[in-house]
């Protein structure tokens, strides 16, 4: 991973600022943890400058950020070295409206049973559709993964 270019993409209300930014930022020091703001398309188009057309990319991305994460994989795999979603928003119509066909970029789907904002169920299934090379792991927490992210080896699932 030292190689590896790594970004995280925050939610849809939150900023380079939140808990997971920070944490991420102090665990991983050199990740990128840009703000996104406006429309879908609008971060996007903020989001591929950023990323240009380099490769070897390790892109977090949560929630809403999960579905930008997911959807610039899609679209350019062979940037991506490995794709992590927290709690991604796949069920929008950003995602599930264009088709993707299946792509075998590493992905992790980490996903809190007791997420009241993003089913984990759905996310589940629609990554499975996509996301041939996806390992899924369930944790015993809400949406924002407050608890999670103190117990799982990210060392681990960065690799």
């Amino acid at each position: 991973m030292l190689n590896s270019k790594l970004i995280y993409l925050h939610g849809l209300e939150s900023s380079s600022q939140s808990g997971k930014a920070r944490q991420f930022a102090q665990l991983f020091p050199g990740m990128q943890t840009p703000d996104f703001g406006g429309t879908f398309e609008e971060r996007m188009k903020q989001l591929y400058p950023i990323l240009g057309d380099q490769m070897d990319w390790t892109i977090i991305g949560s929630s809403f950020g999960g579905l930008m994460g997911a959807v610039f994989t899609c679209r350019h795999p062979e940037q991506v070295r490995k794709l992590i979603l927290l709690a991604p928003a796949l069920m929008l119509p950003e995602f599930t409206l264009e088709h993707f066909p299946p792509i075998d970029v590493p992905t992790v789907l980490v996903h809190g049973m007791q997420d009241d904002i993003v089913p984990p169920h759905l996310a589940r299934e629609i990554a499975q559709e996509v996301f041939q090379n996806l390992e899924y792991i369930p944790v015993e927490d809400g949406h924002r993964l407050h608890k999670a992210f103190e117990e799982l080896d990210w060392d681990k699932i960065l690799s």
